[in-house]
């Protein structure tokens, strides 16, 4: 049985959560290739798990450069947009709260997931390591580095990309701050080797992230935005020379704003407890992830250590997490590994079975 505190409410900057179980971002790689833009199956995927206090969606580029991925969406363009505002429609018709995730790629990507797309970075270094395409894994080309004018380009697009979010029905928005991705190249020693005010010492590779992170509270208000960060992991060639120092200042940044929440990806192989760095270099709301059970979740917030958990594959498998652990219902739906990034149609996407479907089967 899930203790009650897993299930109460919580306040989330100008936000009111039902629960304190997140659906956390997970790319899923369905969106259409083109257009980049969701569709109406996204519309019942998001739908169907609106019992979360908070879904923040998979990773969406704020521009046509922002892409690294296949099949990932954008909002960036008006169909995209009109896309998401079914989506949030939805999820609110069924008493949900949603937010954006902003995730601009950087140098991780490859031309034949985004054609036609520039790939940028704060230095012209590329990511040693290999992305998967619909020609198989390949390695990821040497980016462009940015000019100071390009920089603000770039702000500029996550700016433009927050105004798209509210005008699409989003409750707030997360700047994806991990995995090795354009605002965690600014951060890292190893992809960030400028000599001018966004490279160097800490607080000039903090700058981009602290800009971006500004455009974004211009627009929604910083009570409706969040940060996503995971200290020390090496994803996507993220390697920085002293990682706790850097996500402390990166905390800081997050403080001096009063961003509405830091979402904190747990990872001890990496030697940080990225927990307690983040309670200790901020006061606001915490969302901890990463391979939380159910019990081991709810003791989390019972102690402190966290406000609330995300979840990633129990959601995908199951849409109504909520009710399940409500009901004290351990029987989770097993997780189809091989649709997790792939496939047609609603296998694996939105045809997971309730606990009420199960019932009357």
């Amino acid at each position: 049985m899930v203790p009650n505190q897993l299930l109460s409410p919580l306040s989330v900057g100008d936000l009111t959560l039902r629960n304190r179980v997140i659906m956390a971002p997970m790319t899923r790689s369905r969106a259409d290739q083109d257009s980049e833009a969701v569709s109406d199956l996204h519309v019942s995927y998001y739908r169907q798990r609106a019992n979360a206090g908070l879904i923040v969606t998979e990773g969406v580029h704020p521009c046509r450069d922002g892409k690294g991925y296949n099949r990932t969406p954008g909002i960036y363009t008006p169909a995209q947009r009109a896309a998401w505002a079914a989506v949030t429609q939805g999820v609110h018709e069924e008493g949900g709260l949603i937010a954006c995730q902003l995730m601009h790629c950087g140098r991780v990507g490859h031309p034949l997931n985004a054609p036609g797309s520039r790939f940028i970075a704060p230095s012209a270094i590329p990511a040693r390591a290999e992305i998967f395409t619909p020609e198989g894994m390949q390695p990821m080309p040497t980016p462009e580095a940015l000019s100071v004018e390009g920089i603000a380009g770039v702000i500029d697009d996550y700016k433009r990309a927050a105004e798209n979010c509210l005008a699409a029905g989003f409750d707030a928005i997360e700047l994806h701050c991990a995995s090795g991705y354009l605002p965690a190249q600014f951060l890292a020693t190893g992809s960030n080797c400028r000599e001018d005010e966004y490279g160097g010492d800490l607080n000039n590779r903090l700058r981009f992230v602290r800009e971006v992170l500004e455009a974004l509270v211009s627009v929604a208000g910083a009570g409706r935005v969040g940060v996503r960060i995971s200290p020390g992991n090496t994803y996507n060639d993220h390697i920085d020379a002293d990682p706790e120092t850097t996500y402390g200042g990166v905390l800081a940044v997050a403080e001096a704003l009063g961003l509405a929440w830091v979402h904190t990806i747990r990872m001890p192989a990496t030697g940080i407890d990225s927990l307690a760095l983040t309670r200790r270099h901020y006061s606001g709301v915490l969302l901890g992830n990463e391979s939380f059970t159910p019990q081991e979740a709810a003791a989390a917030v019972a102690s402190g250590q966290v406000d609330a958990v995300s979840f990633g594959r129990l959601y995908i498998a199951n849409p109504d997490l909520v009710q399940r652990l409500r009901a004290g219902n351990d029987a989770f739906n097993p997780l189809d590994k091989k649709t997790i990034y792939a496939g047609e149609g609603t296998r694996g996407f939105t045809d997971y079975p309730t606990l009420e479907e199960q019932a009357a089967v």
